[in-house]
């Protein structure tokens, strides 16, 4: 007799995903694993945390996946948080970001401070 278990999820989550790549691909990775985590785990919670040269990523007109992005304005267990002083960089104002964006004053401190908290770390990139 072949017993087979399955794998639920019994405790909740937090994942946080690091991206910094300009590369839209790695913005679409992200995104997909975002989608299909929150989905496949709706008790858990998911944050992306975006900055350095990632930054069109959030930006209105800019971002090749604003639409996707949108849809998630809103959701309690997925937040897309951007660097302020990566804003400031690039000389763009929150109004500029895509519905739901929120700003973090430090991005590598919002990261440092979620791992202490005990949320999972992936760095996005390809």
């Amino acid at each position: 007799m072949v017993v087979v278990a399955s794998m639920a999820q019994t405790n909740p989550v937090k994942i946080l995903f690091d991206i910094t790549s300009k590369d839209t691909l790695a913005h679409q990775t992200a995104l997909r694993h975002v989608t299909m985590m929150s989905k496949a785990y709706p008790q858990s919670t998911f944050e992306v945390v975006i900055y350095g040269s990632a930054l069109p990523m959030v930006v209105k007109g800019k971002s090749s996946i604003e639409k996707d992005l949108a849809t998630f304005a809103g959701n309690k267990n997925v937040s897309f948080k951007v660097c302020s002083a990566t804003m400031k960089r690039y000389n763009v104002d929150k109004s500029q970001l895509v519905t739901g964006v929120e700003v973090v004053p430090d991005a590598i401190m919002e990261i440092v401070t979620k791992q202490g908290e005990g949320w999972g770390y992936i760095k996005e990139g390809n």
